[in-house]
């Protein structure tokens, strides 16, 4: 098994009495039904239903568990706080108490410390919530966040703020509906009309994809165009591979036209996740 620690990532937890259904009258999916040990992909939207932040949210002995970039803890915290009203729950950043683990790879997973699934994409990994100075899991080898990067690149699994920008992209944009981050059938939570109807008419015209890259690596945020027309934004890259938000209808007709996809220097050739249930360019239906 490899494994790196994610110091950007942060961590809050929500506990009381009300935790469970407090949080899913925010987020896109159903985390108070969640067994102690398991985690769930969901998303804080705005009301018009563009993400905030993302999270995986896993059940502890006493609430719940929210993993974030540490960069959006003291946003969420008071997001939070303002939607609490009367409701019975207390709300922590213990990001300075928490160091987050992912470990993933061919062996057995360790037997200490507990370990949640990343609830994505199988093969995504797991991860685990330390205290700071706590070593890696025996059994378990060190590398880099580029060794990370690159498994969740090959897998095609976005990342927020990289890959889509918060508070400008919509969860399907963004492919939560594909990576079980949300439930169509839980109750209503912010942004839900918006989503059901992106969800029943099938207008996500916008998707993270993976890119094969020939030519230098595009940096993040860089336009994607094809002729004088811009389809989309890239976002992280390793050497030759990539993820990019792409409006799959123009680059459809791009390629009808032979018209290369073109960022930075690099020319772009979409292509699909193995998880991915909607068509890219050159596929007739999803």
């Amino acid at each position: 098994m490899r494994g790196v620690f994610l110091d950007q990532r942060g961590a809050l937890t929500v506990t009381g009495p009300d935790a469970g259904r407090f949080l899913d009258n925010l987020l896109t999916n159903d985390v108070g039904k969640l067994a102690p040990g398991r985690a769930a992909y969901a998303a804080l939207l705005t009301p018009q239903g563009k993400i905030i932040v993302d999270m995986l949210a896993s059940k502890t002995a006493d609430g719940f568990l929210l993993d974030v970039p540490r960069s959006h803890v003291a946003d969420l915290i008071r997001r939070l706080t303002l939607y609490r009203l009367r409701s019975k729950v207390e709300i922590a950043d213990v990001s300075d108490a928490t160091r987050v683990l992912v470990v993933w790879g061919d062996g057995l997973l360790p037997r200490e410390p507990q370990l949640v699934i990343d609830p994505r994409i199988p093969g995504l990994g797991a991860r685990a919530y330390l205290a700071p100075g706590a070593p890696m899991p025996e059994g378990v080898h060190e590398v880099g966040l580029e060794a990370y990067r690159e498994h969740r690149i090959a897998l095609g699994a976005p990342m927020g703020g990289l890959d889509f920008v918060y508070g400008d992209a919509f969860p399907h944009e963004a492919c939560l509906d594909q990576l079980n981050g949300i439930d169509f059938k839980k109750g209503c939570y912010v942004g839900q009309e918006v989503v059901s109807r992106m969800e029943h008419r099938g207008t996500a015209r916008t998707r993270v994809v993976p890119v094969v890259i020939d030519g230098l690596r595009p940096e993040i945020g860089a336009a994607v165009t094809a002729g004088d027309k811009t389809v989309g934004r890239m976002g992280s890259s390793v050497d030759g591979h990539g993820l990019a938000l792409i409006r799959l209808d123009r680059a459809a007709e791009a390629r009808e036209a032979g018209q290369p996809l073109i960022a930075g220097s690099a020319m772009l050739t979409v292509e699909k996740a193995a998880w991915a249930r909607f068509a890219i360019p050159g596929e007739s239906a999803a």
